[in-house]
Formats: C-alpha cells, sequence, structure tokens
C-alpha cells in the first residue's frame, strides 16, 4: 500500500508542484494519475522512490515512511517504467531484463528462468528475443522489455511515467490491453501517470485527476464520468471519450433485479420465466439460468470491454442478458437496450435531436 499524508513540494524557485496531497493506493490497485500538463503528476509519483523529496508530509509504503527505507533498496523493491525505455543498447534482452535480480544476488538459473517466464508472459518467445538486441526491436517490443523489466525482481510497487506516449496508436492500445491483462495475473500495486484521458479510463482501477498540484476527484472511471465532482472534471473528461469507446462496466445494470444467489437457484426460489444471473456468496459469478434452463455456454463481458467490442460479441447472438465481470466478481448485466439507451442519450445534442 502506498499513502500520502498531506504531502507539498516547493521548489528552490518557488514552484508549488504539489500542495495538500493525500492518497491511498491500495495493494493491487492501479492508480492512473492525470492531470494538465504541470499539474503535479510526474512529481507526486517520483517522491514514491525519492527520485523527489518532499517539502512536508510523508509517504509510507505499507506503513512505513519511505525516508526510513535503505534508498538502494527501496528503489529495488520498486519497478519503473518510463516513456524512453533507455534499454542498454550493448546487452541483450536477457541481460537487460537481469539487471535488478542481479544486484540482488539471485542465480544464474533463477534469472534466465525468469526473463523467460516474463517473455513469455507478454507474447515474446524466449527463443527468438532472448539474445537480440535492443536496437533489434520495435518500438513496442522495446516498451514490453521496459514492462517486464520493471517485474523482474517480483517487486510489490511498479511506478509507470506515460509508458506509451511515444508509440503509435496501434502499438499503444496493444500495450494498454498487454497491462490489462497483465495485472489481471500478476495484481501489483501500479501508480499510472498518463496525459491520455481515455487511457487513464481504461487501466484504472481508480482514477486520481489533478489541477494545479492538488487533487480534483479520485474515483474508479464509471464514477468520475458519471458524477464528476466540479465543471473542471466535467470538461476535462469532455468529449475525448467517444460513446463507443465506454466501458460496459459504466451502464452495467446495478438494480440486481435480474441477478439471485447460488443458493436461491439451488432451491428453485426465482421465476420460472426470464434470463437470471447466478452470483456465489462473496458475489462471484456462478453461472446463468434462462426460463428455467441453466446455460452452460453463456458469453460473459470484462468490465473493461468498450461498447464498440460488447457489441462485436453480442451480435447475432441469442443470448438475452451479458453478466459483466471484474476478476470473476459480478458487477452487473448488460442488454441491447442498455446501450441503445446510453448511445441515443450520449449522442443528443442540447435540443434533443439525434446527430
Amino acid at each position: 500500500m502506498i499513502k500520502f499524508s498531506d504531502v507539498k513540494k516547493v521548489y528552490s524557485d518557488g514552484t508549488e508542484a504539489v500542495n495538500d496531497f493525500s492518497l491511498t493506493i491500495n495493494n493491487g490497485e492501479l492508480m492512473t494519475l492525470i492531470g494538465p500538463s504541470g499539474c503535479g503528476k510526474t512529481t507526486s509519483m517520483k517522491m514514491i522512490n525519492r527520485l523527489i523529496k518532499p517539502t512536508a508530509g510523508t509517504i509510507y509504503l505499507n506503513d512505513t515512511n519511505v525516508e526510513d527505507y535503505n534508498i538502494h533498496e527501496l528503489r529495488w523493491n520498486i519497478g519503473y517504467v518510463l516513456q524512453k525505455i533507455a534499454l542498454f543498447p550493448h546487452m541483450t534482452i536477457e541481460e537487460n531484463i537481469a539487471v535488478v535480480p542481479e544486484m540482488k544476488k539471485w542465480k544464474r538459473k533463477t534469472i534466465r528462468n525468469r526473463s523467460h517466464e516474463l517473455l513469455d508472459m507478454v507474447g515474446l518467445d524466449p527463443s527468438i528475443y532472448s539474445q537480440r538486441r535492443p536496437s533489434e526491436l520495435s518500438g513496442g517490443e522495446q516498451q514490453r522489455i521496459g514492462v517486464i523489466r520493471a517485474l523482474a525482481a517480483d517487486p510489490d510497487i511498479i511506478l509507470m511515467d506515460e509508458p506509451f506516449s511515444a508509440l503509435d496508436p496501434i502499438s499503444r492500445e496493444q500495450l494498454q490491453h498487454d497491462i490489462m491483462q497483465l495485472q489481471k495475473e500478476i495484481r501489483k500495486t501500479i501508480c499510472f501517470v498518463t496525459h491520455d484521458m481515455d487511457e487513464a479510463l481504461a487501466l484504472g482501477d481508480r482514477v486520481c485527476l489533478m489541477k494545479e498540484g492538488r487533487i480534483i476527484q479520485v474515483d474508479p472511471p464509471q464514477e468520475l464520468i458519471l458524477n464528476p465532482a466540479s465543471e473542471f472534471v466535467k470538461e476535462f473528461i469532455g468529449e475525448r471519450k467517444s460513446p463507443w469507446q465506454t466501458a460496459v462496466d459504466v451502464i452495467a445494470d446495478q438494480t440486481k433485479s435480474q441477478i439471485i444467489t447460488k443458493s436461491a437457484y439451488a432451491h428453485n426460489k426465482y421465476p420460472n420465466q426470464g434470463t437470471f444471473i447466478i452470483k456465489d456468496h462473496d458475489n462471484t459469478f456462478a453461472g446463468m439460468v434462462a426460463d428455467g434452463q441453466n446455460q452452460e455456454k453463456c458469453i460473459v463481458l470484462e468490465n473493461d470491454l468498450p461498447l464498440s467490442k460488447a457489441i462485436d460479441i453480442m451480435q447475432d447472438k441469442n443470448q438475452q442478458l451479458y453478466p459483466v465481470l471484474k476478476s470473476e466478481q459480478l458487477v452487473g448485466t448488460l442488454t441491447y437496450k442498455d446501450i441503445v439507451t446510453y448511445l441515443k442519450r450520449e449522442t443528443a445534442s442540447k435540443d434533443g435531436v439525434i446527430r
């Protein structure tokens, strides 16, 4: 867990970069920091691994003041991914990944196994890529190496400073997808700085929106979109996000009217007509039943799936109701009608005309 408590940073020229900054990033959470240029998001992140020292306030890692850690041990246990990856050009990819594990005196065989495991994890065949040099890789491939190099020593915390901003749109979207899939597997605590609102909303479990060194709103993406705390938040989100790119959990039905418990299903305590999602006692998705018949091959939607891709999945299917899941947890349900209603509302002009 990362905790900022009343943190302030004023530079020697009097520039107030961060002020009254209090924020908790929970274990296993991906927090995106976003805001206008100069709002203090990168400064805030760099104070976590003591690249920048706060003027006032305290930052804690797992309830210990970061100032109480040995600086080298602190940084060895925090992965760091930059916009400019800065892979060592004279080293092979495997050697680049091995830098921190070697500093921590891991055994050579353990390092090699870890390097190959990580390459596999991001879809780069170790037999092809481990002995290549950085110059032999594309920009997107180099960025993947930067990400897994940060993961090599299995740190609990990863800091990512606009890591994809220099990439072309296709590579960037692919890497965003990779990070989301990777995070589902590894569940690291990640602080991710970005200037792209779509990226912040797509990746973040929560989004921290900043302005002039202060936090304006911290909320899950759907809450930020549906309930902006101020006119600034509303304007900053603005028209950047096409309705078709909205994640399905933003409009997933939360009424629970078509959700039943596993116990109710087992004891036949639900209507015989209609479609219902079955959940376990801990809100884990447990299946679906339609008109009394168990739907063993029902299609589920991941919570961060954009509507455009959800429609592709739902098209020409007979399924009436789609469970929306986040890490196997049920966050709501979705129908074609929900999507149409949302799109009509979002594409209507102020005079009510659909444009």
